[in-house]
């Protein structure tokens, strides 16, 4: 298990200062570097890793400490250097705290938790040599078995870090399953639960009263040649854990918008386009800011991001957008290079307390201009009860409700007008655009009344019906 801590600071710990923070430990402790040099460890006399810390990051944008703290700093950009103490060691926490307090202090800044903050020195007093070493290089992954990698974490907010960012790419690269555990007060990002959606991939939650189950789900869980697995009762089926049951009624709604464009593999292609004007369609702005991780540092750039994207090709590129600390938004994107071209899947939450209103009448507009101009080949739109700062709890919560799906104009084309402007069982859609190459939006009610929902599967059914 490890525990996190995480300097702010208002300019960039120089190496001077690094090696300041990393003297927390006296002068027999060593120092050591792996992932290329991006991360930097303060070891033991036998070269056990006892704190990670990561290459320090330029948080330019807005609210991202509190978005993923609930910590507030001073107004304008931060460094973020975050450290991640082994609890196999006594003293690696204090350690990492040290670490932490010392480059805050010198250079002006604060410290995640505030109560892991100091400047003491801190010996090393545990025989590291009784210990059994770590059976990864990883700094993210506490336990790594033939089929799991479990990274176990005590954070508040589990965010999709470049340390879980990198720990889940190098699951999948393994063949591994990547498992999160968590205590039972732990939430998760949007974007941490997209990557633990798809088996193996799990978020365990460990609870004192009901041990282990699993936190979308509810699958009670249990250690089993080394991955966890879920039990079943007398009959076979899966057992739910009482903790997962529902709680009263949340007054907070999400907004979620799922689409996908397509373009053709040009060199003037700028890719995000159909992301930034979803967002400004509905927060009034354009994304805050963007990265290929948690926290997003940089600020918005479709350019940019069509950069990255392009300097990837042909492998995919997976990105998280934000909006601004008004408005609860989070985006993650997915940049696809397939036969047909260059394909965007963007899922876009927006978040509303109960006395805020979705903006339901801004979607039909919507649909229209990404058709026009970036490509749409569907859109589907839904709205669920939840919380309004898009956070996920390891609990039951209502699925989304289908509001509205739009068809773009080429897969109108590509079904037939005749068959996707008629399905037997309803709704009939709306056509948006040319008359002669129209878009067709399809609605199914307010996102009030579950009907919808199969509503919505009988018109995919007759859609992609050979």
């Amino acid at each position: 298990m490890t525990k996190d801590v995480i300097a702010l600071t208002p300019e960039m710990p120089d190496l001077p200062t690094l090696l300041a923070g990393l003297y927390a430990g006296g002068p027999d402790l060593g120092v050591n570097t792996t992932a290329d040099g991006a991360v930097v460890q303060l070891c033991g006399p036998d070269g056990r890793p006892l704190v990670s810390v990561e290459a320090p990051i330029l948080v330019q944008v807005p609210g991202e400490t509190f978005r993923l703290l609930g910590h507030t700093v001073a107004d304008g950009p931060v460094w973020w250097t975050e450290a991640r103490a082994s609890t196999a060691v006594a003293e690696a926490a204090r350690l990492a705290g040290s670490f932490a307090g010392r480059l805050a202090t010198v250079l002006g800044g604060t410290v995640w938790p505030p109560e892991a903050a100091t400047t003491d020195v801190v010996p090393l007093t545990t025989d590291v040599s009784a210990i059994p070493a770590p059976a990864t290089g990883s700094p993210a992954v506490d336990v790594l078995t033939a089929t799991t990698a479990v990274v176990i974490q005590d954070r508040p907010l589990i965010a999709m870090t470049s340390w879980l960012s990198d720990a889940l790419r190098s699951a999948a690269t393994a063949e591994r399953a990547l498992q999160i555990v968590t205590p039972p007060t732990a939430r998760l990002t949007l974007p941490t639960r997209a990557a633990l959606r798809g088996l193996p991939n799990r978020w365990v939650v460990q609870d004192a009263e009901h041990g282990y189950y699993d936190g979308l789900s509810g699958a009670v869980l249990h250690w089993k040649t080394g991955t966890f697995t879920p039990v079943h009762d007398e009959q076979g089926a899966t057992r739910v854990a009482e903790a997962f049951g529902p709680r009263p009624d949340t007054d907070g709604r999400q907004l979620i918008l799922t689409l996908r464009t397509r373009h053709p593999a040009d060199e003037n292609l700028v890719l995000g386009r159909a992301l930034e004007t979803a967002f400004r369609h509905l927060t009034g702005a354009p994304p805050a800011g963007w990265s290929t991780a948690e926290p997003v540092n940089l600020p918005w750039s479709a350019r940019q991001l069509t950069d990255l994207a392009r300097s990837r090709a042909p492998r995919p590129t997976w990105l998280v957008a934000v909006g601004h600390p008004d408005r609860p938004a989070v985006a993650t994107v997915r940049v696809l290079r397939t036969p047909a071209g260059v394909e965007e899947d963007i899922t876009l939450a927006l978040g509303y307390g109960g006395d805020e209103t979705p903006p339901l009448d801004a979607i039909e507009e919507l649909a229209t201009v990404l058709d026009a101009k970036h490509g749409l080949v569907t859109l589907l739109t839904s709205l669920r009860a939840a919380r309004r700062d898009l956070t996920v709890p390891p609990r039951l919560e209502a699925p989304p409700v289908p509001v509205a799906f739009t068809l773009g104009s080429a897969e109108v084309e590509a079904i037939g007008q005749s068959r996707a402007g008629h399905p037997p069982l309803g709704p009939t859609p709306t056509g948006l655009g040319p008359a002669g190459k129209p878009a067709l939006h399809y609605v199914f009610g307010n996102g009030f009344t579950t009907h919808s929902v199969s509503v919505f599967q009988r018109l995919i059914q007759h859609l992609t019906r050979e």
